[in-house]
């Protein structure tokens, strides 16, 4: 039977959570301290270690759904560790729900237009979309954006008003400049180091760059999320950044991505920065 999400337990670099009825074992950098729950670990259905690959008593694993925060999607083992979510970002859809519903209380009967890059299998985008937004999905991967559009359908939202735009997110910006296209929201998720259509992203040269390209594309009053999983940058930084491309530091607050575990321990996973419409 379908169920939720859990973080069992994580420590020693590792995290221990159920997807479902799956509970998976994965390398986690930021779970730095000591396993609270040693023997929850035992009999893990799935296990990720780098260099050799998926194990565990349900390898081979067909995919399955979970639901978080009332959208089902699918999960599936892939080849670099991950199964098609992460967990930690439905701390943020609240928040999302709740910018995207402020605005519309404006007065506006329209679907709001929100651009969501780097947008990877579309959590995010499928609970804007329920709240009222018209969402831009993009991200490089053909894959990724297949497996958002499948999520879609699962969650009851294929006929929402979401474009599906396989694409580099510099490139895509950068066109929709030039097209005077404007968005009420924008949400971004980028990793560490990527490639798409031809072109190397890496986070510490190319972040900065691409929100001040973003800023350019923004109405006056457009919310802001911004979500790194890097080890290489703080949640001051990151606040920092945003009022660097679309200023207004007031309206920029910080939080860190951290999950506890039922266990009792806590995991860090990376910062957001959040602009206030």
């Amino acid at each position: 039977m379908e169920a939720g999400y859990e973080l069992v337990d994580a420590g020693v670099r590792r995290k221990l959570e159920r997807f479902g009825g799956v509970t998976v074992d994965r390398p986690a950098p930021g779970a730095d301290g000591f396993r609270l729950a040693p023997e929850a670990w035992v009999g893990a259905h799935l296990r990720f270690d780098p260099g050799e690959g998926w194990s565990g008593t349900a390898w081979p694993a067909d995919p399955w759904p979970v639901t978080i925060d009332g959208l089902k999607l699918e999960l599936r083992p892939t080849a670099s560790g991950g199964i098609g979510v992460y967990p930690e970002h439905a701390g943020n859809l609240g928040w999302l729900t709740d910018a995207v519903s402020a605005r519309r209380a404006s007065g506006t009967t329209e679907a709001l237009p929100v651009l969501n890059l780097f947008a990877h299998t579309g959590m995010a985008t499928l609970a804007l979309a329920r709240a009222g937004a018209a969402v831009a999905h993009v991200d490089g991967a053909r894959s990724a954006v297949q497996w958002a559009r499948r999520n879609a359908e699962l969650s009851g939202l294929a006929g929402a008003p979401i474009r599906w735009l396989v694409d580099d997110a510099s490139a895509f910006v950068a066109r929709e400049a030039r097209r005077g296209r404007r968005y009420d929201g924008i949400v971004l998720d980028p990793p560490a180091f990527g490639r798409a259509a031809g072109r190397e992203w890496r986070l510490a040269e190319d972040l900065l760059p691409l929100l001040r390209a973003c800023e350019q594309v923004a109405t006056e009053r457009a919310f802001v999320l911004l979500t790194t999983h890097s080890e290489d940058i703080d949640g001051e930084a990151l606040r920092e950044l945003v009022r660097a491309a679309f200023g207004d530091g007031d309206r920029i607050s910080i939080a860190p991505m951290e999950q506890v575990a039922t266990s009792g321990a806590r995991l860090h996973l990376g910062w957001a920065a959040r602009r206030a419409a």
